[in-house]
């Protein structure tokens, strides 16, 4: 059972990372084995995509469609650098995940 101080804080966090805009958003980080345990548990997303030389991670869920990107730090930690809905079909996943390496 997870504490809730930390549910509180990740789901605060999470959402004020969706309010974010891209001119002086802040990114949302924490240790990677919270970030991971988040995604999979509130989220119910799994890992799709890996950027292999990036460290970064696409993480979906197919029952909602919900999606993350995740980058993975050195120092443990990992940061939320994108998100959104509708994770596409698999037709149109290679132009998503283009688009979001530029």
């Amino acid at each position: 059972m997870k504490p809730a101080f930390l549910s509180k804080s990740l789901t605060a966090a999470l959402a004020l990372s969706a309010l974010a805009t891209t001119a002086g958003a802040q990114t949302v980080c924490m240790d990677t084995r919270e970030m991971e345990a988040a995604l999979k548990d509130w989220y119910g997303e799994a890992p799709v995509e890996n950027y292999a030389g990036q460290k970064q991670q696409v993480w979906a869920s197919a029952a909602t469609g919900s999606w993350t990107v995740v980058k993975y730090l050195t120092d443990g930690n990992s940061c939320v650098v994108e998100q959104g809905e509708n994770w596409p079909d698999v037709a149109k996943k290679n132009e998503t995940l283009a688009a979001l390496e530029q």
